[in-house]
C-alpha cells in the first residue's frame, strides 16, 4: 500500500438585415455567450458517439461496499457517512461502471483484505469483477483512510489497487480523499484516462443580486463566489494550469477582459483594448483568444497571457465571437459568426486562415471543442423563425465528417456546453427546471444531473484538469 499525505485543500448580413441580426448576437453573447437530458438517436449515431467520446468499451461490473471504521472515535459516524456517499456518486458519475446495488451485498461487507469472501461477491446475484472496499478512522484530530480495488474474480493475486490517505478529520477533508481514491479507480479501469472527481467547474451566478464569478466541485458541491464586483461578470474561462480566470466584466470604460489570480486571490492587471471585449478562451499553450469590437464589428483576436503581442484573426463585417481552441492540437479554433447572416459555427486555423463553415442552418452558438479535438459541441436551434417550431438543444458535432447528433429533446432552452478533462462528461445550462441552472450529462447524452439549484446560474466551464 502506498501513501498519499498530500493536504487535502485539496453575418455577412443583407444592409436590411444587418443591424437586427448584430445586436441579436451581441445580446446572445452577453447573456449566455454559449447554447442535453433524453438522448433520442439512431443506434448508428450512438454508436460513434460513444466510441469518440471513450464510452464504447464494455463497463466494468463494479461492487463498491461502504467502508468500515476502524477506530472508536465519535467523528467516524459522520466522516464514514460523507466518504461512501462521495465515493459511490463519483464512480457512478464516471460512465464507466456497471454498479452493482448495495441491496445486493453480503452482510458482512470487508474492511481489510483479510475479510474479503470472493465467493459473496463474485458469483450471483452481484456477479461484480471489481470490488472496492476499505476502512476509515479518526484519531486525535486526524483521519486515515485505508482503501483497495480488488479483481474479484482472481483469487491468486487479487490487489489492483491499494491506497493510505491521511488528513485532517473534517467533512472536506474525507470528501477530497474520497475523491482521489475514485480517480485512482477510473484511471485503473477506465483505460488510463484520469478521473475527473477532483475537477471544478466555473460559473456565473445571480444569487447575489448580481452577476458574478463562483466555482464549485464537478459535482455540484462546496460552491463558492470567486468575485465581488457588483455589476456584471461573464463566460468565466480557467487557465490550462488553474492558476487564472479569464472573464468578462462592465468596468467604467465598458466590456473588458478580466483576469483573476487564485494565487494571489485577487484581481490582476490586463490590458484595455477598447470597444467592447468578450468571450475569452484559452487555448493548450496559454494564449487568450476574444471577441474585440476596437475596430468596428466584433472580430477574433489572440493576446499571450499578459495581454500582450495582440494579433487579428478575423477581419469580416460580422459579428465574430465566442472563440473556442482545439484544446489537442491547439492549432484550430471555432467560433460563432454572423458574416452571411444568422449566427453560424465555424473552424479556422490560428493564423486566420482555411476559414470553413461548420452548421449549416437555423441559429448556432456556444462552440466548445473536447479533449479529443475529435468533436464540437455547441447550442443550435436549427429551425429558427417565425412561425418556425425549433427548440435551443445542443448538439454533437464530428468535426472531421461533420456528422452531427442531437443530445438534447424538448427539455426548455439549453446553451454553453462545456466538455469535462476526460471527455466522457459534459456541463451545460438549461431551462428546464424553470430558472437557468447548471447540469452535467455524459458525452452521449445520458445520465444527467443538476448541479445548480439557487439562483441563476449560467456559462459554466470546466476546469482542464
Amino acid at each position: 500500500m502506498t501513501n498519499d499525505r498530500r493536504p487535502n485543500r485539496e453575418h455577412k448580413l443583407s444592409d436590411s438585415a444587418r443591424p437586427i441580426h448584430h445586436r441579436a448576437l451581441i445580446a446572445h453573447t452577453l447573456i449566455a455567450v454559449a447554447s442535453l437530458f433524453l438522448l433520442a438517436v439512431t443506434s448508428s449515431a450512438q454508436d460513434w458517439i460513444r466510441t469518440g467520446t471513450g464510452l464504447g468499451v464494455e463497463k466494468v461490473r463494479l461492487a463498491a461496499s461502504d467502508f468500515k471504521s476502524s477506530t472508536s472515535d465519535a467523528k467516524n459516524a459522520d466522516l464514514l457517512k460523507t466518504f461512501n456517499d462521495v465515493l459511490w456518486n463519483d464512480l457512478d458519475n464516471a460512465g464507466i461502471f456497471d454498479l452493482v446495488s448495495k441491496s445486493f451485498y453480503p452482510l458482512q461487507v470487508p474492511g481489510q483484505p483479510s475479510e474479503v469472501n470472493f465467493k459473496d461477491w463474485s458469483s450471483s446475484p452481484l456477479n461484480a469483477s471489481m470490488l472496492a472496499f476499505g476502512n476509515l478512522g479518526a484519531f486525535a484530530g486526524k483521519v486515515t483512510v485505508q482503501g483497495w480495488l480488488y479483481d474479484v474474480t482472481n483469487e491468486k493475486s487479487p490487489q489492483v489497487l491499494g491506497k493510505q490517505y491521511t488528513d485532517n478529520a473534517t467533512s472536506e477533508a474525507v470528501r477530497v480523499i474520497a475523491h482521489r481514491f475514485a480517480d485512482e479507480i477510473i484511471f485503473r479501469l477506465g483505460g488510463g484516462v484520469a478521473g475527473i472527481a477532483e475537477t471544478k467547474i466555473y460559473f456565473v451566478s445571480q444569487r447575489t443580486g448580481h452577476k458574478e464569478i463562483w466555482v464549485m466541485d464537478y459535482d455540484g458541491d462546496n460552491q463558492q463566489q470567486v468575485t465581488h464586483l457588483g455589476g456584471i461578470s461573464l463566460s468565466p474561462r480557467i487557465s490550462p494550469d488553474g492558476s487564472r480566470l479569464a472573464f468578462s466584466s462592465v468596468t467604467k470604460s465598458g466590456w473588458e477582459i478580466m483576469m483573476y489570480s487564485f494565487d494571489l486571490n485577487r484581481i490582476v492587471s490586463f490590458p484595455r483594448f477598447g470597444g467592447m471585449n468578450l468571450s475569452p478562451s484559452w487555448s493548450p499553450e496559454g494564449k487568450i483568444a476574444f471577441s474585440s469590437s476596437r475596430n468596428g464589428y466584433p472580430n477574433i483576436f489572440v493576446v499571450d497571457a499578459s495581454g500582450g503581442n495582440s494579433r487579428r484573426l478575423t477581419n469580416d463585417q460580422g459579428p465574430d465571437v465566442s472563440p473556442t481552441w482545439n484544446r489537442k492540437t491547439g492549432s484550430q479554433i471555432a467560433f460563432v459568426s454572423g458574416r452571411t447572416g444568422l449566427p453560424q459555427i465555424y473552424t479556422m486555423e490560428t493564423d486566420g486562415t482555411n476559414v470553413q463553415r461548420v452548421t449549416d442552418q437555423g441559429y448556432a452558438v456556444a462552440p466548445n471543442w473536447s479533449p479529443n479535438g475529435q468533436f464540437l459541441t455547441f447550442s443550435w436551434i436549427r429551425k429558427y423563425g417565425p412561425g418556425e417550431p425549433g427548440s435551443n438543444d445542443l448538439y454533437l458535432m464530428d468535426i472531421a465528417s461533420k456528422q452531427w447528433v442531437q443530445l438534447t429533446h424538448d427539455a426548455g432552452s439549453n446553451d454553453s456546453p462545456c466538455w469535462s478533462p476526460d471527455g466522457r462528461h459534459i456541463v451545460f445550462q438549461s431551462h428546464r427546471s424553470g430558472s437557468d441552472q447548471i447540469w452535467s450529462m455524459l458525452a452521449d447524452g445520458t445520465h444527467v444531473k443538476q448541479l445548480t439549484f439557487k439562483g441563476a446560474n449560467t456559462q459554466p466551464n470546466w476546469s482542464w484538469k
